[in-house]
């Protein structure tokens, strides 16, 4: 109960500390949702978003998944209507190693699924996310509290989409990118940058190389791999990772 206590004073002190700065101060407002991989204990995302003058709207919670973020979006909790208005763009980083592609199962709008969403089924959550999140700003166009009132495409959509942080996942990280080369979208490709990968063990230890960057390990495929890398800005997978994720974003968001 304590340990919740402070994580939630945490998440209170970063977004108060986030609201008190004024808008004029950031070029950007990027929100991020995901799990114990992105939750601002990491920092690589808070890195990212200073070097790119951006806010960072956090919302990753560990131990969530895609369903969680779908629910959210149903219950009106995972942005205010103030900050659909405002986001330059929306980073999905829900990386469990699950197919994420799917198409059995989906439906054409994001109204049709039944809620709320459970953990059956990823790729349902996915679309959900993604098709509620288009929808919403393209019927920006339609609020006469908008900017984007009147105009013919509402809000302009920028969703990105992300692989684990290293290449053994690798059910999740091929079917996200099948998902994002069907919709269009970026992807921040951590496992490819990282700096190394699942099919070169470390030539002294023998194991996989992304043991050494974790506090914990998991088995898959039958094979040991490191699990939650180390936290915090002195972490090198953090830093590496706000690199690779300020460097892919650059390219993306709009020039201000």
């Amino acid at each position: 109960m304590k340990k919740i206590l402070l994580i939630l004073g945490f998440l209170s002190l970063i977004l108060c500390l986030n609201a008190a700065v004024p808008d004029s101060t950031y070029k950007y407002n990027i929100l991020l949702t995901g799990a114990s991989f992105a939750s601002p204990q990491n920092t690589w995302f808070e890195q990212a978003c200073r070097k790119l003058q951006a806010r960072p709207i956090n919302r990753a919670i560990g131990g969530e998944a895609i369903a969680n973020t779908a629910n959210r979006m149903v219950d009106g909790t995972l942005y205010t209507p103030e900050e659909l208005e405002k986001i330059d763009a929306f980073v999905i980083m829900q990386v469990h190693d699950k197919d994420v592609f799917d198409e059995s199962k989906l439906r054409a709008k994001y109204t049709d699924y039944p809620t709320p969403f459970n953990r059956d089924n990823y790729a349902i959550a996915f679309d959900y996310v993604i098709k509620r999140y288009i929808t919403e700003c393209y019927e920006l166009r339609n609020n006469p509290k908008s900017k984007y009132f009147g105009t013919p495409i509402g809000k302009p959509v920028v969703i990105i989409l992300c692989t684990n942080w290293h290449d053994g996942r690798v059910v999740y990280n091929t079917s996200v990118r099948k998902l994002a080369d069907k919709w269009g979208f970026p992807v921040v490709e951590f496992d490819k940058y990282i700096g190394f990968s699942k099919n070169t063990l470390h030539p002294v230890t023998g194991k996989q190389y992304s043991l050494l960057y974790a506090t914990d390990n998991q088995m898959v495929g039958g094979e040991r791999f490191g699990q939650h890398p180390y936290r915090g800005e002195q972490s090198y997978i953090q830093q590496r990772m706000a690199a690779i994720f300020a460097d892919l974003m650059q390219k993306i968001l709009p020039i201000r």
